[in-house]
């Protein structure tokens, strides 16, 4: 049996459903919005995160309720079904990707529900028990780049592991620092951005230079093409990908079979996608690692908790969300033990 098999047909009622708006200026200045969505019935509520990125899209939300109203009797399923055809930006927003990032929201918050109305947790629906989960703090060292917050974190927990955002602006001085620390995971090379602040062009000297100086780290999401490639050639068992990763057919369609991929469960939409990809990583041998959407609300808590539940033991770029801010002492350490709620998909 599936996974999705596992959920699909779990009946839920839906008697009403709300919107929160949630807002955080991050450090770098950016400000980060997001919106809660909330599904209620019979006693019970299931809730999900809107992670889109264009923080007007969430202003003009709440305005638009009522063409989203999900109120009935529903199968899983169905209701996913449903929300595939709901219009969920009023005209197409700044990125197509917006628009399963919503989807997720929705089908998150569904599958919370239908869970607690049933009286169980994830876990116990898909026969999976949860571990403690491995996770790195990811960030970009700014331009200037500096390893100012990196030593900052790591004299608080020198044991921090770090997915860091290669530019190339980085120096041969600060890579060699970055290996003297051991500490570097993962390079995220941001190659398949497109219209968005973090868009890294294929850069083929960047490439070689990282490669060579962290020869144990992760190379995420390089942008192919006939400079990049012979580049990445003798790399390829450390290349992995997650911006392009919306589907099994996405990791089918790669340049080479990968190793392990960042299966971003927003990036998905829906929930069937989502455990269709779980399936297909563990038939085929396919390393899997969770990654995080900036995350205000109970998001963060659902993808820690799916790490817990599916691949504990990665680069799971899942850290409490406090280490997106100033680094600062008293947080979770890695592993982190995620505590869930004895029905539903949430973490506490």
């Amino acid at each position: 049996m599936s996974l999705y098999d596992a959920v699909r047909d779990l009946p839920l009622e839906i008697e009403e459903q709300s919107l929160e708006g949630l807002e955080l200026m991050t450090p770098t200045d950016f400000l980060r919005k997001t919106t809660v969505v909330r599904l209620r019935g019979r006693g019970e509520e299931g809730i999900g995160e809107d992670v889109t990125y264009t923080p007007e899209e969430h202003d003009r939300l709440p305005a638009r309720a009522a063409e989203l109203d999900l109120a009935g009797r529903w199968t899983l399923h169905e209701l996913s079904q449903q929300v595939a055809e709901l219009p969920l930006f009023d005209t197409p927003p700044e990125q197509p990707q917006f628009v399963d990032y919503r989807r997720w929201a929705f089908e998150s918050a569904a599958l919370d529900l239908a869970l607690r109305q049933a009286g169980v947790s994830l876990g116990d629906a898909v026969g999976r028990e949860q571990r403690p989960v491995t996770f790195v703090v990811s960030m970009g060292l700014g331009s200037p780049p500096s390893l100012e917050r990196v030593r900052g974190w790591l004299d608080h927990y020198p044991a921090l592991r770090f997915k860091l955002d290669a530019t190339p602006e980085w120096t041969d001085d600060l890579l060699a620092e970055l290996a003297a620390s051991g500490a570097v995971d993962s390079i995220d090379l941001k190659g398949h951005y497109r219209g968005t602040v973090v868009d890294n062009p294929a850069d083929p000297d960047l490439y070689r230079r990282v490669a060579e100086a962290l020869p144990e780290a992760w190379l995420e999401d390089p942008a192919l093409d006939d400079a990049t490639t012979p580049v990445l050639e003798a790399h390829r068992d450390r290349v992995t990908w997650d911006a392009v990763i919306h589907s099994v057919a996405d990791i089918e369609a790669l340049a080479w079979p990968p190793r392990t991929v960042n299966v971003k469960p927003s990036r998905f939409g829906s929930v069937e996608r989502l455990f269709a990809a779980y399936d297909y990583c563990e038939e085929n041998g396919i390393g899997a690692y969770g990654g995080g959407q900036w995350e205000l609300g109970p998001g963060r808590g659902q993808i820690q908790l799916l790490a817990a539940l599916f691949h504990p033991d990665t680069p799971n770029d899942v850290a409490p969300r406090a280490f997106n801010l100033a680094p600062q002492p008293g947080l979770p350490e890695s592993p982190l033990v995620v505590r869930a709620r004895p029905a539903g998909f949430l973490a506490l």
